[in-house]
């Protein structure tokens, strides 16, 4: 495991389990998490990055094997070591858990079919997936959840709302459970219950927004995403612009979204990130589509992989990007295995756009600022570009 670096979001999994990578998408609606073979994660600030010291590993390595050899928990152990190092995106797996994450990264998952964001500290429906429990239960985009098992969520990370959904306090992976939400839409207030299955779905969307857009929608970077965007970009009409739509895109693993950044680049650098200090690089495949107008539609759910993606595109002078501030994940991190089987993922450094921008805590700032619209906003950008797109994309 030591050649993988994740990008993820953590989760509260109950009592003793502490913080758990996992993405919302994942956890909710089914999505990916972020790996790619020897590579990075997100950054922090626009000052240099600086990678987790090794001491923090050293220390969560050795509570671990003390543990074993006391014959405690190494994995309760690790936790604590975790909770004391400040590393916030750091998180300990079960072997189990460890296991759901790997499916999460071929797009299969547990969860009740819908995606959500926090939106001035209230939960929001985004998005709901077809043939989903959410769908059978008449959920839109757009409610409002307000509670889950009588639990209010006002003001808590999304994250631990998606856990909540997801079941991942009951043990298990959920499947099979059912979960009571509280939900609001304008003035009407209603309680739905819903059972938890376990799911599987593409994450490339494409259709046409009228004769001139083809829009391909990237929900998350599971296994063979990265293929899918390239096979639709050569599939779209020759005199269309795209949209290539990350809004909710949590992010994934990171190889596959290098590999939809060589569907618009020929060749060049997507992303520098560092391991322990050491500096390293993401080099897109030469031979993309540079010419056909393209728009990156961005909102504050698109996280980590996603970012990565439309930093490079955005930097490289390829795309314009619509909509509003990207959330802001980009750390690295490299799992380690635990006496008892866990695994403790824990920062060892962070990524940088082509132009040497941080994006952890920061975000991508859009260049053209759209919310509601943003869709209809992203076509008319599209239509102003013309056939000559975006100067550079080299």
């Amino acid at each position: 495991m030591s050649g993988r670096a994740l990008f993820c979001q953590p989760r509260r999994i109950g009592r003793g389990a502490a913080l758990t990578l996992v993405f919302a998408s994942v956890l909710v609606a089914g999505a990916a998490t972020g790996s790619l073979p020897g590579t990075d994660r997100d950054t922090a600030a626009d000052s240099a990055p600086q990678a987790a010291p090794v001491g923090h590993h050293a220390d969560v390595a050795r509570a671990a094997e003390q543990a074993a050899a006391d014959g405690t928990s190494p994995m309760e152990a690790a936790e604590r070591a975790v909770s004391r190092s400040g590393d916030r995106w750091a998180a300990v797996y079960s072997p189990g858990e460890y296991e759901e994450f790997e499916d999460a990264l071929d797009g299969r998952y547990t969860g009740v079919g819908l995606w959500a964001r926090e939106r001035d500290g209230r939960i929001e429906v985004t998005k709901v997936g077809r043939d989903t429990p959410a769908a059978e239960a008449g959920i839109r985009a757009g409610d409002r959840l307000r509670s889950v098992d009588g639990e209010r969520v006002d003001g808590r990370p999304v994250t631990e709302v998606v856990s909540l959904l997801r079941g991942g306090t009951t043990g298990g992976d959920g499947a099979g459970t059912t979960v009571r939400l509280g939900l609001e839409r304008g003035t009407r207030a209603w309680s739905e219950t819903v059972r938890r299955v376990r799911l599987s779905r593409d994450t490339v969307t494409v259709r046409a927004l009228d004769t001139d857009v083809t829009v391909v929608e990237v929900a998350a970077f599971t296994r063979g995403t990265g293929d899918e965007v390239r096979t639709a970009v050569r599939r779209a009409p020759a005199d269309s612009g795209i949209v290539l739509d990350l809004r909710g895109n949590s992010g994934g693993l990171v190889a596959e979204a290098v590999t939809a950044a060589s569907a618009f680049l020929d060749g060049g650098l997507v992303a520098t990130y560092d391991v322990d200090g050491e500096q390293r690089a993401l080099h897109a495949e030469p031979g993309g589509d540079t010419t056909r107008p393209l728009v990156a539609l961005v909102d504050g759910g698109t996280m980590s992989a996603a970012e990565l993606l439309t930093g490079a595109l955005q930097d490289r002078g390829r795309a314009v990007v619509v909509g509003s501030r990207t959330f802001g994940k980009g750390s690295v991190q490299m799992p380690t295995e635990l006496p008892d089987g866990s695994v403790a993922e824990l920062t060892v450094g962070h990524y940088r756009t082509p132009s040497g921008r941080g994006v952890d805590g920061h975000g991508l700032t859009p260049d053209v600022e759209a919310d509601g619209d943003a869709l209809r906003r992203a076509g008319t950008v599209l239509g102003g570009l013309g056939a000559q797109g975006p100067s550079g994309g080299s």
